[in-house]
């Protein structure tokens, strides 16, 4: 490693972690104790911006180990995965991975103006949201990295229950990731690997500011929120991170709510 090692064994892996939920996430497990690795695909030029936020967990004095590439092409998953296996140093294992993959397909189902839903949209999008949660989590367990006591958090929306404009595709991966968390949690458990899922409340980032009428969506989730403001980052950062302490191992295969109770009404 380019970087000694100081007082911490353990990683947290974060899928899509260069902005946003898993951005926020890797600096508050990164400020309890993790080095971090980062996986996520992102524009020359954003990396300036990018980088600033990985040099704040640098300063931490943490090693990063980022990676910007496809995480959805197995052949590429599989490389990283083998560079992971030869930069760990030894004893050190990942303890925690989140799925913090924000690439789906935002259109309607029927318009007159816009191009609409068609298969592959929704195949793209479940590929993305949902199913490299499972496949991630299988390569790395083959690949012996994870802990005796893994906790894997992913992040969902109320998109699961409700219709949304522009949303279904999304919906229908939110769906099928939920449904992954819980098999994981049974099937992996004698692994010691723990599964849940998060449900933030209505965030402002840039994933939200993709959605068609995104600020509707905003008003609609203040104007329900009985502490009238919207769920940041870090809410939702704190909240992964309790799911990773001692504390928190009996919980697995759930739903947790995170957004200050905008889904009450």
């Amino acid at each position: 490693m380019e970087e000694r090692i100081k007082n911490s064994n353990v990683w947290a892996l974060i899928l899509g972690g260069s902005t946003g939920l898993g951005l926020a996430t890797a600096k508050k497990l990164a400020q309890k104790g993790y080095h971090i690795i980062i996986i996520h695909r992102d524009r020359r030029s954003d990396m300036d911006e990018i980088d600033a936020g990985f040099n704040e967990i640098r300063n931490m004095d943490r090693n990063l180990i980022s990676m910007n590439m496809d995480a959805f092409n197995p052949d590429k998953r599989s490389a990283a995965i083998i560079d992971l296996q030869n930069r760990l140093p030894q004893g050190h294992h990942i303890k925690v991975m989140v799925h913090s993959v924000a690439k789906g397909t935002l259109k309607p189902m029927h318009s007159n103006e816009a191009s609409t839903l068609v298969n592959t949209d929704f195949k793209i999008t479940l590929e993305a949201m949902a199913l490299s949660l499972y496949d991630w989590t299988k390569a790395l367990i083959n690949a012996n990295v994870f802990a005796e006591d893994t906790r894997i958090i992913s992040f969902t929306s109320e998109g699961n229950i409700r219709a949304l404009p522009n949303y279904g595709a999304v919906s229908v991966a939110k769906v099928a990731l939920e449904a992954l968390t819980r098999n994981m949690a049974l099937e992996f458990a004698p692994l010691g690997i723990k599964a849940n899922c998060i449900q933030a409340g209505v965030t402002l980032t840039k994933s939200l500011k993709m959605i068609p009428g995104y600020e509707s969506i905003k008003r609609h989730a203040l104007s329900r929120n009985p502490n009238k403001r919207l769920t940041t980052p870090e809410d939702v950062a704190n909240a992964v991170y309790l799911l990773t302490l001692e504390e928190a191992k009996w919980i697995t295969g759930t739903v947790i709510k995170v957004d200050g109770g905008e889904s009450l009404q």
